[in-house]
């Protein structure tokens, strides 16, 4: 994925952005280490993918809500 340009993106967002990636790249460590044989790697990597991406889905959750919060307050 590619980075975006300047810092116009809000602080939440790009945490969520950071987690997703992280969950890709932890996600294809574990396919990898499938590939592999290495059965316990392959666990461990599967389970950080999950944490980074249930991190992501409360980055977007608190996005959301400062989004509904501005626009109601308009």
């Amino acid at each position: 994925m590619s980075k975006s340009g300047t810092g116009s993106r809000s602080p939440v967002l790009e945490e969520a952005a950071r987690e997703l990636e992280a969950a890709v790249h932890d996600a294809r460590v574990a396919v990898d280490c499938l590939a592999l044989g290495e059965l316990d790697q392959a666990h461990t990597s599967a389970l950080t993918a999950r944490v980074a991406a249930d991190a992501a889905v409360t980055a977007l959750q608190a996005a959301l809500l400062a989004a509904a919060g501005t626009a109601a307050g308009s």
